[in-house]
């Protein structure tokens, strides 16, 4: 779970400065916010930043996502994250 709370974190970082809500785990309606954000970033044009990212550097966001996306999926199975299949 250190992946996703890491990925929550980084999230809740930006939006504070930014004035935005703040994301909790524990909320179901955060939980689907955080899966529609995770399948937003797993897409191919934004996971490679059109084609800008290394192979490397894509594969990495790849894996963390992919890790998050499951670490959310253990803890509410009701969420959908269609990029992952």
């Amino acid at each position: 779970m250190k992946a996703l709370q890491a990925y929550v974190d980084q999230k809740n970082t930006w939006s504070k400065m930014f004035g935005g809500r703040v994301l909790d785990l524990k909320s179901a309606a955060d939980r689907k916010r955080i899966a529609e954000s995770i399948d937003c970033e797993l897409s191919p044009e934004n996971l490679s930043c059109d084609g800008e990212l290394s192979r490397a550097e894509v594969n990495r966001r790849f894996k963390h996502l992919t890790r998050c996306a499951e670490e959310l999926l253990s803890i509410d199975p009701s969420v959908t994250i269609h990029e992952l299949y």
